[in-house]
């Protein structure tokens, strides 16, 4: 009773309360979900940019609910609060669907970590060294010396290949097809692939390694696959041992 009349005799005294408990309870639960979000970040070892926004994210939607809960204590109807918060949710939706869906898709790709930093992946007929990983975009080197960004969205969407041979290894191991004409016996073909292979045996930290894959009338088809532990040696040793298969394969034709 004695409450009662301390608030009748002062009317804004019980709305200064409530919006005192609602800042209190909203910079509680802002700073609780910042510290989760910190560990998480460190855990998923998010670049710093990536943790950021994502800090920055969940304290927008607390502000949100703050703005929401001091509009219904100044008065106004719930049913007008939920038809903008509605309105404004469609409107902002329908203008940013495709940049909502991106940022929901660079979130599940962070958390899930299928690649990061440094590793050499191939992303719908895009390959190179990942450069860069944020909410919205990732950004690869390619061998063509050229920084392709890719949107989070569209990696979800395609089939994409990490070269790395496991989250604990350093080696990435990178295949890529060799085709020689139907003229070669498989004995040449292989006698080549050894000499070749010999040459960077001690070079690399894991001998590189063949196996044939198709056969035509025209053509015999290997993979052939090299282990570097840097993913910048793939750009150098690919073309140079193509190369050196090649001129071995003129000698022999010549022979």
């Amino acid at each position: 009773m004695y409450l009662e009349e301390i608030f009748t005799q002062y009317p804004y005294l019980r709305t200064t309360i409530w919006i005192i408990i609602i800042a209190a309870t909203a910079t509680t639960i802002e700073r609780l979900t910042t510290r989760w979000l910190k560990k998480v970040i460190q855990r998923a070892k998010m670049p710093p940019s990536v943790g950021n926004g994502l800090i920055l994210t969940g304290r927008l939607v607390i502000l949100a609910g703050a703005i929401i809960a001091l509009l219904h204590l100044g008065g106004v109807p719930p049913e007008i609060i939920v038809s903008f918060s509605a309105l404004g949710g469609a409107a902002i939706g329908f203008a940013s669907t495709r940049t909502i869906g991106n940022f929901i898709a660079g979130i599940f790709l962070l958390l899930t970590h299928p690649f990061r930093v440094g590793d050499y992946i191939r992303i719908d007929g895009t390959e190179g060294i990942v450069q860069e990983v944020s909410l919205n975009y990732t950004k690869i080197l390619t061998p063509q010396n050229t920084i392709v960004s890719i949107s989070m969205q569209r990696i979800l969407d395609r089939d994409m290949t990490n070269f790395r041979i496991s989250e604990e290894s350093k080696l990435i191991g990178y295949g890529f097809e060799i085709t020689f004409s139907s003229a070669l016996t498989t004995e040449k073909i292989e006698e080549t692939l050894d000499n070749v292979i010999q040459r960077y045996e001690e070079k690399l930290p894991k001998k590189p390694e063949y196996q044939p894959t198709r056969l035509t009338n025209f053509a015999r088809h290997y993979m052939l696959y090299i282990y570097v532990e840097d993913p910048k040696d793939i750009f150098a040793l690919q073309p140079q041992i193509i190369k050196e298969i090649t001129q071995a394969v003129d000698k022999t034709q010549k022979q």
